[in-house]
């Protein structure tokens, strides 16, 4: 990994970001990194607007265009390009475990024991939950949430009456994630596990065997492979047939004996994946064939680990993060 020639370390732009980050968006052109300590901050600028005064930002979701972040002060806002924040929503105190965002303007969120959904009218509907949720994304076809909670997940059609159809599951479900093509949905649980529906037919998928909680999911461009943390190296679950990854092998790449990946990016255009680790290592590795570069050499200080990883919309910079304030903007070389 020490090879010029296969080192994009010369390409980085390094950032200090602080504080902890939390995650990493591009809005239009410019990164943005969301701190543990309520500040969203632009690197292009130096600016460091703050969302959330008096609290720490717990959640965030960016459609390009925004980033909405949710706060242990209750309160919800967006932030755009400049900077500039705006209140969506104050939960009275109540922590935002999650939010999510549509393309047409509509948005999500969780506090406590309920979702709301904002259409893009304006208009703003509720959900009691069976518990607490942290796993929230909008469907591909019509005005539809999945919500993960406790024993599954709820789907629902905030515009309408009907009561939202419940797939089944014992246990905790964490975060959720529908395929490029809707056909599938998978959310992570509170053990070492994925767990997955064929939407189809509610058909159920089990995938296991990692050493540590799956925190970052990550679907490539064409939808057949989806990339996961969670073990030391990154996995990729094959979704290229009508069972998803039933009855195959999931692919490992990016493996480093003893330390895990921590968060996974696939690039917007190609197969290629980034992956964060716990020592602060950032690697690219193509999953043709398994070649690998490195973008960020490990680190030997404290809470190293890579909590935030971005690709722009162009799949020409990569924005990463991490929990002791370290960051990076990688600029890809132009042939």
């Amino acid at each position: 990994m020490t090879d010029a020639a296969t080192s994009l370390t010369s390409s980085v732009t390094p950032i200090e970001a602080g504080e902890a980050v939390i995650s990493a968006a591009f809005i239009e052109t410019a990164p943005i990194l969301a701190l543990a300590n309520g500040v969203a901050l632009l690197p292009a600028t130096g600016k460091r607007a703050a969302a959330h005064a008096d609290g720490a930002i717990l959640c965030t979701a960016s459609d390009g265009r925004r980033m909405a972040t949710g706060g242990d002060d209750g309160r919800l806002v967006e932030v755009d390009a400049a900077g500039n924040i705006k209140e969506i929503a104050d939960e009275g105190g109540k922590w935002i475990d999650a939010v999510a965002l549509r393309s047409d303007g509509a948005i999500a969120w969780t506090a406590g024991r309920a979702a709301r959904a904002r259409a893009a009218s304006g208009e703003t509907r509720s959900l009691d939950l069976p518990s607490a949720s942290r796993g929230l994304a909008f469907m591909h076809k019509g005005y539809r949430l999945a919500i993960a909670h406790y024993n599954g997940v709820s789907l629902w059609f905030p515009g309408a009456q009907a009561k939202p159809e419940t797939l089944e599951w014992k246990g905790s479900h964490l975060d959720v994630t529908l395929s490029p093509d809707g056909r599938f949905l998978i959310t992570s649980m509170q053990e070492n596990a994925l767990h997955g529906w064929r939407l189809s037919d509610n058909k159920h998928m089990r995938m296991s065997g990692y050493p540590a909680k799956t925190r970052s999911l990550s679907w490539s461009p064409d939808g057949k492979w989806l990339a996961t943390s969670g073990a030391d190296a990154c996995i990729l679950w094959p979704f290229q047939g009508k069972d998803g990854p039933m009855g195959a092998e999931p692919r490992e790449c990016g493996v480093r004996a003893g330390v895990q990946a921590t968060r996974v990016a696939f690039h917007p255009t190609a197969l290629v994946i980034a992956v964060g680790y716990e020592d602060g290592m950032v690697l690219l590795c193509r999953v043709t064939d398994g070649s690998e570069l490195l973008v960020r050499r490990p680190d030997s200080g404290p809470d190293a680990r890579i909590s935030a990883l971005a690709w722009d919309a162009r799949g020409a910079r990569l924005l990463f993060g991490g929990e002791n304030g370290a960051a990076g903007l990688l600029a890809l070389p132009q042939a």
